[in-house]
């Protein structure tokens, strides 16, 4: 049995995926921006300082993976952000961060490590319904739409290219969960939203419900944490 990498474990929905699938008996490796500490009290493996915008920090990931000549069942990439804007406040710094990490980060990670995937292997990239471009009724959050729209043709992309070699790649949309993403929102409208915002566990019990069943048959898709297909 190989390793499932979780990247973003640090809180959220890959912390509790890395929590879950530890529990069940899968090897983990949480990769961490800070030290990971309450993972590795659990006795799950931890790679801190992981920053998804860092060639280094990446670098230093495979490095780690290669040494320990691990070979990579999953590789799930959850770290991300996001600040809402409108057309009247969108900030073109923030484009970019928001580019940078919720897009140019899976690419990142994917490619340094592609040589510790192989056949039967699965790539999940979190993105985020906000990036359909059929089910945009509502208009706004420029950075993050923008972001999340372009995280979903990586991770189209990458699944035809790792077809080839029996890699699954999918596009996995969590649901509307209870994060620390959220905090961006008024207060006002996340204490209404809270009667339908998912928690973090169950959340991460759908999307591993999810990869669980993922094949190369199935990938090159848009999938929610309850299974639906989602559109482009």
């Amino acid at each position: 049995m190989g390793t499932k990498l979780i990247i973003g474990a640090d809180k959220g929905i890959a912390h509790a995926m890395a929590i879950a699938l530890h529990e069940r008996g899968d090897d983990v490796l949480a990769a961490t921006m800070g030290d990971g500490a309450d993972l590795v009290e659990r006795g799950i493996a931890v790679e801190p300082g992981v920053n998804v915008t860092s060639d280094d920090a990446v670098a230093a990931l495979a490095k780690r993976v290669a040494n320990e000549d691990l070979t990579l069942d999953w590789l799930v990439n959850v770290a991300g952000v996001m600040f809402l804007d409108t057309i009247d406040t969108v900030d073109y710094d923030d484009v970019r961060n928001q580019f940078e990490i919720n897009t140019v980060g899976p690419l990142r990670a994917v490619r340094a490590l592609r040589d510790r995937l192989a056949d039967g292997s699965k790539v999940g990239i979190f993105t985020s319904r906000v990036g359909s471009l059929n089910d945009n009724g509502s208009g706004g959050d420029y950075a993050y739409r923008i972001s999340k729209a372009a995280a979903n043709m990586v991770a189209l992309n990458l699944s035809i290219d790792l077809a080839k070699e029996g890699v699954a790649v999918q596009a996995l949309h969590p649901g509307l969960v209870n994060t620390n993403l959220l905090d961006v929102m008024n207060p006002e409208d996340k204490e209404k939203a809270a009667a339908i915002l998912a928690t973090p566990e169950s959340a991460a019990e759908g999307i591993i419900s999810v990869l669980d069943q993922l094949t190369v048959e199935t990938a090159g898709k848009f999938q929610h944490g309850n299974g639906d297909i989602l559109p482009w």
